[in-house]
């Protein structure tokens, strides 16, 4: 598997260039832990009145750098605004990026530790978790080495409505959707959409996706584009599915 340059995302100047858009958007910054000298920060704003409680994260594999650099284009251009209440982790990663691999420095992917809670890193960021309230809907942002296309992971048990074909569509213009039958090892249910059916009680290890259907959220998208596309289209792809698919919920949350 390739892996990504250090220089793709350096995640110390990362971290500043964050806090502060994320201060002048007026978000409140609680700092989770410190990792290779590099803090990981929850970032959140409350909006006042019923507002849908949306979560998003990135940066938990550390060769995927589109998706914190989408929350990072996201947040300096104002997107997290007052029509939701805002949770976002930015970076839970931030030693696999300096390395330039999936894993962290002790080798361990943090995004199968959410059982064990094996991690520094994802120990603090299930502490944190655990003192927020419930969330609408929320979106882990993702990258895959051996897809051609963007595709994406509905976690829907309760058949809520469902933003997956909102989501595909919006990424549709700006790259091809995957076009495999099986994805992962999973069968899709529709062109570049899976909706896994399995208990998650039943599984050895959790990624963070499980682990927030389980305890904090009914609602849950995983979307992943193709670290084959050039990086700045993987950063628009995630951009705009994520802006049109947060449109869609403040204008159902309105009516």
């Amino acid at each position: 598997m390739p892996t990504v340059k250090a220089s793709a995302l350096d995640p110390a100047d990362f971290a500043r260039r964050f806090a502060d858009a994320a201060r002048k958007q007026g978000f409140r910054a609680e700092p989770l832990a410190q990792v290779a000298g590099v803090p990981l920060i929850a970032y959140t704003k409350r909006a006042p009145g019923p507002r849908p409680r949306l979560y998003l994260s990135a940066g938990i594999h550390g060769d995927e750098p589109a998706p914190p650099l989408a929350l990072l284009r996201m947040m300096e251009t104002g997107v997290f605004d007052h029509r939701a209440t805002w949770f976002i982790c930015p970076l839970l990663n931030p030693t696999g990026f300096t390395l330039g691999t999936r894993e962290n420095s002790d080798a361990v992917d943090l995004n199968r530790d959410y059982k064990d809670l094996r991690t520094a890193e994802i120990t603090a960021h299930v502490r944190w978790l655990e003192r927020q309230p419930s969330f609408d809907t929320t979106f882990c942002l993702h990258e895959d080495w051996e897809s051609t296309g963007f595709y994406l992971y509905e976690l829907n048990p309760d058949g809520l409505h469902t933003l997956a074909d909102t989501l595909i569509a919006a990424a549709r213009v700006h790259g091809p959707i995957e076009t495999a039958s099986v994805i992962d090892g999973r069968e899709i249910h529709e062109p570049g959409i899976i909706r896994p059916v399995s208990d998650p009680l039943m599984r050895e290890t959790w990624p963070e996706a499980i682990y927030l259907r389980h305890h904090h959220t009914r609602l849950s998208y995983t979307l992943e584009t193709s670290s084959a596309q050039p990086l700045e289209q993987r950063i628009t792809t995630q951009v705009a599915a994520v802006t049109t698919a947060l449109a869609a919920l403040v204008s159902a949350q309105a009516h």
